[in-house]
């Protein structure tokens, strides 16, 4: 194989007969298997490494002690991969001695070859049963049209274990140019969309790309809004005021916000809701409000948890869409578990127990996550039973969890908003700055295609627009007229953003694309 380290670009990057390789293996691969050959005749440069040429020969003509001398003529590799790669030829050679009748020679490579491999006691003990089993069963004789399918076998498991340059990692060429699409979509700040990225140009989003520009205004609460959440499916939105009431909306295939029920049961501001995972249903509560729940259809209240005396400040559910917690900042109320009938399943209580000021459960329904005593982020593994505590150096007034379920992000009134791993294995957080927090709560959450964007609400009555990758805003988005308390990204359309403002409007945010087409569509 031609090896001269000819290079194809001015930084000395690519080797030419490197990518030649991987070209032919990219052929072979899309079933081009005549232009493969004939560029391998042109170049003369082969898919195949001469050592793997080797092997192969070795392996279909049953030269064993030979196709070992070869393993160990290759230096590169470690010990543990030679290993892996012996117990593979040893097993097809054993394979075959049995089927042929030489059981002594079997028992030997058995004893002394196989056994004396470093690939564990219980491959070796678990290759000797199978073998002995077989040969119980009177299925120790092997066709050779099988044989030779198993020597195939042999070629394409020692394929996937023996490193570069002897064989390439399978479809290398196309892992290169996906990577090469990630890497592009990656540095891009203002990439939501679902289209597929072509390989004929460099990828660029512009800021059309997410929502920017007002498409909507929603009037119809009677005093400030605190809060706002779009449900699962992005088919509805819920919303609720210190006007006493919360809204179901819908959303219409147009995109097109319209009023579907008023809910006017409570007796207090409503401060929270939360959606059922399958949209039938929306609990809501306040800081001075019982815990609702209400039937998105009908509009109706199909349950009020516990007495007039059981305050909840916040409410999550689980994704069976059957079960619910709610929390409270009295300490004695602690944390509830109920399931949708009304039945306590568990509660979490007691003098000990600090105040909650906000809960979620992670979309995969593995881990409660609260907010504990101003400072405490507390995330417990339902199914381990065990706690992780973060602690933060200033107040937190809210929290929100990623759609995967990997991340979450909570607002400090230092004017702060940090993102932390879900898992754990981040020391400190990524924090994003640009937005004015002092005073009230103020709700951000994730958005976009994969979670990609944080959105914020701010005491400036602006809404700010953050990519993860970045702590300083990207957007920020102007129309209301005081804070903005609240905002919610559609989970199912990446370019609809809605916000809250205690000028007790809702507004619903488009991309100045989907702003251009609805003017049209108007006119």
């Amino acid at each position: 194989m031609d090896n001269s380290p000819t290079m194809l670009d001015e930084k000395g990057l690519i080797k030419k007969h490197e990518l030649v390789r991987v070209i032919i293996q990219c052929l072979h691969s899309l079933g081009y298997r005549k232009s493969a050959a004939c560029l391998e005749s042109e170049s003369s440069i082969s898919f195949t490494s001469p050592e793997f040429e080797l092997i192969k020969s070795q392996v279909l003509n049953a030269r064993w002690d030979d196709c070992v001398d070869s393993i160990y003529r290759i230096k590169e590799l470690k010990d543990e991969t030679r290993a892996s790669a012996l117990f593979l030829v040893f097993k097809q050679r054993l394979l075959e001695c049995l089927s042929g009748g030489d059981d002594s020679s079997a028992l030997v490579l058995l004893q002394k070859q196989i056994s004396a491999l470093q690939v564990g006691k219980e491959n070796v003990h678990k290759l000797a049963y199978g073998i002995l089993s077989l040969r119980e069963m009177g299925l120790g004789e092997i066709k050779d049209d099988d044989i030779r399918e198993l020597r195939k076998r042999l070629l394409f498991e020692l394929e996937m274990i023996l490193p570069p340059p002897i064989t390439l990692p399978e479809r290398r060429l196309e892992y290169l140019v996906e990577m090469a699409v990630y890497s592009q979509i990656d540095s891009c700040m203002y990439h939501n969309s679902f289209d597929t990225v072509s390989l004929y140009e460099d990828h660029y989003c512009g800021r059309d790309q997410i929502p920017t520009e007002t498409t909507q205004v929603l009037t119809d609460h009677k005093n400030e809004v605190w809060f706002i959440q779009f449900s699962s499916s992005g088919n509805y939105l819920a919303s609720s005021s210190s006007d006493c009431t919360a809204i179901i909306w819908e959303v219409l295939e147009d995109g097109k916000v319209t009023l579907k029920h008023i809910l006017r049961s409570h007796q207090n501001p409503v401060s929270f809701v939360a959606w059922s995972p399958d949209d039938t249903m929306l609990l809501t509560c306040g800081n001075g409000e019982v815990l609702k729940l209400w039937d998105v259809e009908t509009g109706t209240c199909k349950h009020t948890f516990g007495d007039h005396g059981f305050i909840v400040s916040s409410c999550a559910w689980f994704p069976d869409s059957k079960r619910l917690v709610c929390g409270s900042s009295d300490h004695e109320k602690g944390i509830y578990m109920w399931d949708h009938a009304g039945n306590e399943i568990k509660a979490w209580k007691g003098m000990r127990m600090p105040k909650v000021l906000d809960i979620a459960v992670t979309p995969d329904g593995e881990n409660l996550v609260s907010i504990f005593a101003d400072k405490e982020i507390r995330i417990f593994h339902v199914e381990k039973n065990n706690e992780r505590v973060i602690s933060e150096e200033h107040s937190i007034t809210s929290l929100s969890i990623s759609g995967d379920s990997k991340f979450l992000i909570v607002n400090l009134n230092s004017q702060e908003i940090h993102m932390w791993d879900i898992a754990g294995k981040w020391e400190k957080p990524l924090k994003y700055r640009g937005h004015r927090q002092l005073k009230y709560v103020i709700r951000s959450c994730f958005g976009g295609l994969n979670s990609t964007f944080i959105a914020s609400g701010s005491e400036n009555s602006q809404v700010y627009i953050w990519n993860r990758r970045g702590s300083r805003p990207i957007e920020v988005l102007s129309g209301h007229s005081m804070t903005v308390n609240c905002v919610s990204w559609n989970p199912r359309r990446p370019q609809m953003l809605a916000s809250a403002s205690d000028d007790q409007t809702i507004r619903i945010w488009g991309s100045s694309h989907s702003e251009k087409t609805q003017s049209k569509k108007l006119l």
